[in-house]
């Protein structure tokens, strides 16, 4: 079935945009694939560039889900970290037009709505041009957009605009709505991205004209939040989440990682990942290598970039390393206990779904929120960082023990770290059950589209 061919006026058809960036087409494409499941007529087009239509393969999806392509105006995504500013306003600036251009080639049946990323600035934009309503995907936490929309109070405690003293990072920031009390440097420094902060502002400001907003986190995780910016925006508010890819999880096929790991013991190896966008420098990862190497536990590393190179550090070592890997797949298999992560939020809602304890090394933006979360609020991590703030490094040594204190199965904080992971599990994977609230608020967002005129 084609958009572009004719079709019975029964269904509807879902245009979905998301931002050119991986931590966001995915959490896009769970939503598609979950709403063509929940609604036999549905039909979406996916809408991503000619460069990402090839990075994205042939993963399996559901017939009624059809790509649809923008021309590659944009910094290529293996280049797009040098100049993340520069990436943001090419997508701002030269995508609306063709964006538009498809849509005109969209018509059997016409679109009945745009589902876009937050931001994606021009999408309400073009959608009251076109008279198509749009709805906004946000695909960080439900706390974050809270504490973006509330940057003003930040400003206001001289908590925003200017680098931090020692001590004044130690202060604690407990005046945003939905958000614990947290500490100033567990918080995103919105002082060394601010022309990343201010064009985001510029799409939070068109939220309040969206149709509605969906989450990718699951309400039972972030209640609050949820709450209040369900008051605050005076539009609808469904979380959808958890919005991973649960689904497709399958045993019928196994790779030589699943086979290596139903060798091991329970709970022994450690799944280590290092990202799709950002990482760290060559100083830094070798001692990553070796603090991992020296606590003796078994790993599975799964390496984008620089395989060989890795492959060859590891050489003798308890562990393996491979380019890709299903990750959830991974995180579910009973021989992991222990997960290296960013903590981008993908890899955190996975993390929580599968029940096993995290090591949180954020890097950038929101990552260090989330990383905050998982070991403050949520408890179900411990959090890898330097020791003094002078040390330019985290060394090896330290590296080693925190490795081994997460994959300790027998301390008492490890106990009661692994029941807090296996509460959580229980409660994601209760969520995406047929009555659990993430099919009841996709259920509600499909009435509203099928309300639609």
């Amino acid at each position: 079935m084609d958009p572009t061919e004719s079709q019975p006026l029964r269904h509807r058809h879902v245009v979905a945009l998301p931002w050119p960036g991986r931590g966001h087409i995915n959490p896009m494409m769970n939503l598609c694939k979950r709403l063509v499941l929940r609604d036999t007529n549905l039909i979406v087009t996916f809408v991503v560039t000619e460069e990402w239509l090839g990075l994205i393969g042939p993963d399996p999806k559901p017939d009624r889900i059809h790509f649809a392509t923008l021309p590659n105006l944009i910094p290529s995504e293996l280049v797009r970290a040098n100049d993340f500013i520069g990436f943001v306003n090419a997508v701002h600036a030269t995508l609306e037009e063709p964006f538009e251009k498809l849509l005109d080639r969209l018509s059997s049946p016409p679109p009945t709505v745009i589902v876009a990323d937050t931001y994606v600035l021009w999408a309400v934009r073009v959608g009251e041009r076109r008279n198509v309503p749009v709805v906004s995907l946000w695909t960080m936490s439900a706390t974050i957009l809270s504490l973006f929309l509330h940057s003003d109070l930040l400003v206001s405690h001289g908590h925003a605009l200017s680098e931090p003293s020692e001590s004044k990072e130690e202060e604690i920031v407990d005046y945003i709505p939905g958000l614990p009390p947290t500490k100033l440097r567990d918080l995103p420094p919105l002082f060394k991205n601010y022309q990343v902060f201010k064009k985001g502002e510029l799409c939070f400001a068109e939220l309040p004209r969206a149709k509605c907003l969906l989450f990718t986190t699951a309400y039972e995780l972030e209640r609050k939040a949820i709450d209040f910016l369900t008051s605050k925006l005076g539009i609808p508010v469904y979380s959808t989440g958890p919005l991973i890819p649960f689904e497709k999880l399958s045993f019928e096929n196994k790779p030589d990682y699943i086979r290596w790991l139903d060798e091991q013991a329970e709970t022994s190896v450690l799944y280590v990942s290092q990202g799709s966008f950002l990482s760290v420098s060559e100083a830094q990862m070798d001692e990553i290598v070796e603090g991992v190497k020296a606590s003796g536990v078994r790993f599975l590393w799964v390496a984008r970039g620089g395989e060989s190179k890795l492959k060859k550090a590891f050489e003798g070592s308890a562990g393996v390393v491979v380019s890709w890997c299903d990750q959830l797949r991974v995180l579910c298999h009973v021989a992991v206990g222990g997960f290296w992560t960013h903590c981008g939020f993908n890899s955190t809602l996975e993390g929580m779904y599968s029940g096993v304890p995290m090591l949180a090394f954020p890097l950038f933006w929101d990552q260090i929120l989330n990383a905050k979360m998982i070991v403050e609020d949520w408890k179900v991590g411990i959090r890898i960082e330097r020791r003094k703030k002078t040390e330019v490094l985290i060394v090896r040594d330290e590296i080693k023990e925190v490795v081994k204190r997460l994959m300790d199965r027998e301390s008492e904080d490890g106990k009661e770290m692994r029941r807090r992971a296996c509460d959580l599990s229980e409660i994601f994977q209760g969520a995406v059950e047929e009555m659990g609230s993430s099919n009841a608020n996709i259920d509600h967002f499909i009435r509203d589209i099928n309300n639609t005129t």
